[in-house]
């Protein structure tokens, strides 16, 4: 009896499906241990000393190694930032300053090396040599850069992550390159302290300062907040902090722009603003929506409409420059450290 033709057709179709499967799996395989990589890249434009790069005023650190990277997003002509590290022998590099070149911040926030390396003047000047240093890990760094000062974060955490929304499924081959790129990543413990740190900013103002003391220990310890931690603690804590910002030009009508955010901060229901210098053509503000939000230990050592950081009591009020509040700690604090 000869053969139907079907007889002949389905072998080879389930050899065929069962190849396609295996080819199927192997790329999902490639995919999974060859993931996509960073959509960004750091890229060496200029390396030396700090005579180097006059314009940043380094001179006061002679043995810093000064780099200067654009970063470089492939399918775009121009790098979507520049920014400016700096390291001494074979240490790891720490940020010394950001310039975003896009209208979203994407790695880090823009801020003013000027206030930077003021502030370690008089953290030099106020705060003994043995004291130690509370501050977001990255201002941690570069206090411990310029100053030499013990502080209570060392090493490179990453929090939060500042990258658009469409990157996102991204998170951990950039978190793999950011901690590649700028070595000595955070280990568990630093990481769990910082967790504990980000609980004191949003925190009352009591129960902040007892956690700064709790994790600063018996020593005589001291606070650094920057206005753009703002920003950052309210991409750890969205449902702590309630806040938003917006870059505005900076004309030469102070008023007019004092009423247009006024007018802007009604309008989106926001109650307090705080303000931060960008450049001489640009401001940044940044919105609190509600009573909660304020209440909380960052906000009041901030100049937001509604606070007075000089008259806090939770906390010494020491020194302030540009975005910068160096506050001290006192050796006991009153709140409840949840």
């Amino acid at each position: 009896m000869p053969a139907r033709p079907g007889n002949k057709f389905l072998p080879a179709l389930g050899i065929l499906l069962v190849t396609g499967g295996f080819l199927l799996l192997a790329w999902f395989a490639y995919l999974w241990f060859n993931p996509k990589p960073a959509p960004y890249q750091y890229q060496l434009v200029e390396e030396g000393g700090v005579d180097k790069f006059a314009e940043l005023r380094l001179q006061d650190w002679p043995d810093l190694n000064v780099r200067k990277y654009e970063v470089r997003v492939p399918e775009v002509d121009k790098p979507i930032a520049v920014t400016h590290v700096a390291s001494r022998g074979n240490a790891a590099p720490v940020l010394l300053s950001w310039e975003s070149r896009t209208s979203e911040p994407i790695g880090a926030l823009d801020g003013k090396l000027s206030e930077l390396t003021t502030l370690a003047g008089a953290i030099a000047k106020h705060a003994p040599k043995d004291a130690l240093i509370l501050s977001w890990w990255d201002t941690a760094q570069q206090i411990r850069l310029l100053t030499g000062r013990d502080t209570l974060f060392t090493a490179h955490v990453g929090e939060p992550l500042i990258i658009p929304p469409h990157w996102r499924e991204r998170s951990d081959v950039i978190r793999q390159y950011e901690d590649k790129f700028w070595g000595a990543p955070a280990s568990a413990d630093e990481r769990q302290k910082f967790q504990r740190f980000a609980d004191a900013l949003v925190a009352s103002p009591q129960a902040g300062a007892a956690i700064l003391r709790e994790l600063a220990g018996p020593r005589e310890a001291y606070l650094v907040v920057h206005v753009t931690d703002l920003y950052k603690l309210g991409l750890m804590r969205p449902s702590h902090f309630d806040m938003a910002y917006k870059v505005f030009p900076m004309g030469g009508n102070m008023h007019g722009l004092i009423g247009y955010l006024k007018g802007w901060m009604r309008d989106n229901h926001y109650e307090t603003y705080a303000l931060q210098s960008i450049s001489d053509s640009e401001v940044r503000a940044f919105f609190l929506k509600d009573a909660k939000s304020t209440n909380t230990l960052l906000a009041q050592t901030l100049p937001f409409t509604n606070t007075q950081p000089l008259d806090l009591e939770a906390l010494q009020a020491v020194y302030q420059h540009g975005g910068y509040w160096l506050y001290k700690i006192p050796a006991t604090a009153s709140g409840k450290a949840d």
